[in-house]
């Protein structure tokens, strides 16, 4: 009966480890091969100098209204107007509330709409320290400098190029195309919302919308060298929690123990202690499974089985770097500490801002708890000053996914398209209250230089980028 059972363990084991090792042999890249973007007609320079001469205008925001530059607005949406006027001559176009744009570019049947989304209002560049002026826009050495030339006056641009000349060759779409330019994404406004309302109240739900997101990045994955096209199907929540404790106060002379600054500064270290928990999403799986097919045998055979080690992955993925662990788990940034106005008194009152990015699977209610149990003290309090739950996730098996994969191979042939999750929020994640196919994806392929410049000093972007944006753009739209 031993040998018996022995042999059952034996023959067990070898049935296993034989459908493991089919697993990895089916587990290889998918062949889908594509005809290169055709980029004739598009003019790489002229784009360039015409993003550069959008960078020059200021739109910077801001939540106090006061600091918001209005007439730098207004300039920008009738230089617009000037750089693309067949575009303004072919579609129509509309401003909602302070400043957001929404075109129609009529097609020829009924069919749902397709929506390109932009925004044109950018960060501050306060405190930056920046090698060229951030508001030149200096076309040197091959790239387009200046504030906003990513994120995201450079989508614009590339949207604006590719139907500018899509207008100009004579070129109808079968379906309506939107263009949802944003005036205040950068503060959370309320631009895209408006113009969720509009479509709401006409009864028009698109077919799929394309907002800024995911690049095409190399290096991004272990094992992986060769480019990715990332695709954001969904976006992580966004909530704001101010912590605070108060005291009697007093001198700085004779400081009580266990003040609003020391429990303050207690609670900081106890949610710096214990993160919250690292989870693989079906999303970011369906990221390993794609990328993961093109890596060398050995990464191969883990990644082959990734459904089956989802902890131990979501724990790799974790320690791997900030944004890799920032896909993974709900993360949790102190952006801002306030205590006594004065050296030599004790603060009545100490606050600390956190700003954190729920992860799929959370909630704005489920993530305040947790930070009511880790904190464990009931004189912090925690006060949400705004928030919002992560976006619904996008369809990736219908016919709007497929050509926009499609789109992406076609302007970068090396490259592999995999869906992820987007950590930052974006004008976007209004649109997924009409729309099952919200798709996050900027066509530029960036460098880690270029992404860690987005809302920091030197910000800039190629020309090719700029040019093969504009060819994807052309070619989504040709093909839909």
């Amino acid at each position: 009966m031993r040998r018996a059972l022995a042999l059952a363990v034996t023959g067990a084991a070898t049935g296993a480890a034989a459908a493991a090792a089919r697993r990895v042999a089916r587990f290889r890249p998918v062949e889908q091969p594509v005809a290169p973007v055709d980029l004739t007609g598009l003019d790489a320079d002229a784009a360039a100098q015409r993003l550069a001469e959008l960078i020059r205008i200021p739109t910077v925001s801001s939540r106090d209204p006061g600091q918001v530059d209005a007439a730098a607005f207004e300039t920008y949406r009738a230089r617009l107007a000037e750089l693309y006027p067949r575009t303004h001559e072919a579609l129509d176009r509309e401003v909602l509330g302070g400043g957001a744009l929404l075109y129609r570019w009529r097609g020829t049947t009924d069919e749902p709409p397709l929506v390109l989304m932009a925004h044109y209002d950018v960060v501050p560049v306060a405190g930056q320290e920046w090698s060229r002026d951030p508001f030149s826009g200096l076309v040197e050495d091959g790239r387009v400098h200046g504030r906003g030339a990513i994120d995201d006056k450079g989508s614009m641009v590339a949207i604006l190029e590719a139907v500018e000349a899509l207008v100009a060759e004579g070129f109808t779409p079968r379906r309506d195309v939107h263009l949802s330019f944003g005036n205040d994404e950068e503060v959370a406004g309320v631009g895209a919302r408006l113009a969720v309302e509009a479509f709401t109240a006409r009864g028009i739900r698109p077919w799929a919308v394309v907002d800024e997101g995911g690049a095409v990045v190399s290096g991004m994955f272990p094992g992986v060298p060769g480019q990715v096209a990332v695709v954001g199907l969904a976006e992580k929540g966004l909530l704001d929690v101010e912590l605070v404790t108060t005291d009697a106060g007093g001198h700085a002379s004779s400081p009580a123990r266990d003040g609003a600054p020391a429990r303050l500064a207690r609670a900081i270290l106890a949610l710096e202690a214990d993160p919250f928990p690292a989870r693989l999403h079906d999303v970011v799986l369906g990221m390993i499974d794609a990328v993961g097919r093109q890596a060398p045998l050995g990464h191969r055979a883990l990644f082959a089985h990734a459904g089956r080690l989802r902890p131990v992955l979501a724990s790799v993925l974790a320690r791997a770097g900030r944004e890799a662990g920032a896909m993974v788990r709900t993360t949790v940034a102190v952006t801002r500490l306030e205590g006594s106005r004065a050296s030599n008194v004790l603060a009545t009152r100490a606050l600390a801002h956190l700003n954190i990015r729920i992860a799929l699977g959370e909630t704005v209610q489920s993530t305040v708890a947790r930070l009511h149990r880790v904190i464990g003290d009931p004189s912090v309090e925690v006060r949400v000053v705004s928030g919002n739950d992560p976006s619904p996730v996008s369809r990736s098996d219908n016919e709007a996914f497929a050509l926009l994969s499609s789109a992406a191979r076609a302007t970068y042939p090396e490259a592999v398209v995999a869906p992820y999750v987007m950590v930052q929020a974006s004008d976007a994640r209004h649109f997924s209250r009409i729309c099952d196919s919200v798709y996050r994806f900027m066509p530029f392929d960036l460098s880690r230089e270029e992404l860690s410049a987005l809302h920091a000093a030197d910000e800039r972007i190629s020309i090719a980028a700029l040019h093969r944006g504009a060819g994807f753009f052309r070619h989504l739209i040709r093909s839909v």
